[in-house]
């Protein structure tokens, strides 16, 4: 029988992300909406940060010693991995526990976890599963080294050996799943909660005001927003009228800022930095569109599916799990054309009634495919049957 779980996560709060943000809908569904439900331990090296850890409806043991950890690992019936952590994962087949392993990013078939390739930042075609590992070692000594890069590349490989041991790879999308090639593959959906009808304050935004995009979420380069800037100053040129809002904060911030001043939008384009809760509603209310130009493959795309249980009509790039997560609910672009992203911006604002039916699509899409209970249900399920089946016996075959 599951009585314990332990959830191990170098991400979580308050750190904010969308690794973070899904440990801790997870955590606390278990802990505190379902019958039956297995105590619920996390452990995390992120250090709390002023946060009080004991107002939580479960248990968090920050920067645990080896010691620890192993203690941990020792009094519980599964460790579920975010992502594949090499202390945790091999400790856990050592004492014979049942391991999963959850993929949020690609370090089974990428040293850096993000199938991209440095310095100029495009989609990798799979370097390391096609062993051309000298591509692998020169992309990440752009950024930290060839010895740093050496030692990621090293590491790559006990890491999926291990992970192809799991006793299941759940991953978030069906592309991940594809990606990664692992056996035992399940595929969960990632479940936000849902914005009640009191509080969803922007599902009908005033109509006099202008037609408002908005991008929300961590400003990066991946995130692919100078192509948002782009396809807006098209628009600006042939006459539209629009406000554009970024909402978030990252190290890219600076150069956006500098890029709209250079193309002639402050009047049209609001940075907010980053905010969350009642802020964050306010400042979503009176947005029409949220846009994600993302120019790598998203493994999932949180900040979609938030926006989708919003009731927001999405214009994304049709990448990675992004794509999937919208599907027919939004409008799709390929990735990195900002003429087809511009031309998606224009369809909206000419088309109020498609942005309003696109918006209550996505909404019904969210609620069928993307419920916090559902997901918590489902790795419930998941892992009930794995401690039934094993016994906490044995690493898989």
């Amino acid at each position: 029988m599951l009585t314990k779980v332990l959830i191990y996560s170098h991400e979580f709060a308050p750190q904010i992300g969308g690794v973070e943000s899904y440990v801790w809908l997870l955590a606390e569904g278990l802990a505190g909406r379902l019958e039956n439900a297995p105590q619920v331990t996390v452990a995390t090296p992120t250090p709390a940060g002023g946060m009080d850890d004991k107002a939580l409806p479960f248990r968090v043991v920050r920067e645990p010693r080896l010691a620890t950890l192993l203690q941990l690992i020792l009094h519980t019936d599964l460790i579920h991995l975010v992502g594949p952590s090499l202390v945790p994962m091999f400790l856990g087949f050592l004492c014979g526990k049942v391991v999963t392993v959850e993929h949020h990013g690609y370090p089974p078939v990428c040293p850096n976890g993000l199938l991209v390739y440095e310095p100029d930042g495009t989609v990798c075609p799979g370097h390391f599963m096609a062993g051309r590992y000298h591509r692998c070692i020169r992309c990440n000594a752009s950024d930290e080294g060839w010895v740093k890069s050496a030692f990621k590349l090293i590491s790559a490989f006990p890491r999926r050996w291990l992970v192809k041991r799991a006793c299941a790879n759940i991953c978030i999308t069906h592309h991940v799943s594809r990606r990664l090639q692992l056996p035992r593959a399940r595929v969960v959906y990632y479940g936000v909660g849902d914005f009640d009808a009191a509080n969803r304050l922007d599902r009908n935004p005033d109509g006099s005001a202008p037609f408002c995009f908005a991008y929300v979420g961590r400003l990066v380069s991946l995130k692919g927003l100078p192509l948002l800037v782009d396809a807006a100053q098209r628009l600006k040129n042939e006459g539209f009228g629009f406000r554009l809002k970024f909402i978030g904060d990252g190290p890219e911030r600076r150069s956006l800022e500098k890029l709209v001043e250079d193309r002639g939008l402050c009047g049209e384009t609001v940075f907010t930095g980053s905010r969350k809760g009642q802020e964050l509603e306010r400042l979503m209310h009176g947005v029409n569109a949220v846009v994600m130009p993302s120019v790598w493959e998203e493994t999932a795309g949180l900040a979609a599916i938030e926006q989708m249980m919003r009731g927001k009509l999405v214009i994304a790039a049709n990448i990675g799990g992004l794509g999937e997560v919208v599907g027919e609910a939004g409008l799709l672009f390929p990735a990195g054309d900002a003429q087809a992203l511009a031309a998606c911006l224009k369809r909206a604002l000419d088309s109020p009634d498609l942005t309003k039916q696109l918006g209550v699509k996505a909404r019904q899409r969210a609620l069928s495919m993307f419920r916090q209970d559902e997901m918590v249900k489902n790795h419930l399920l998941q892992w009930q049957a794995l401690v039934g089946a094993t016994r906490g016996v044995r690493l898989a075959a």
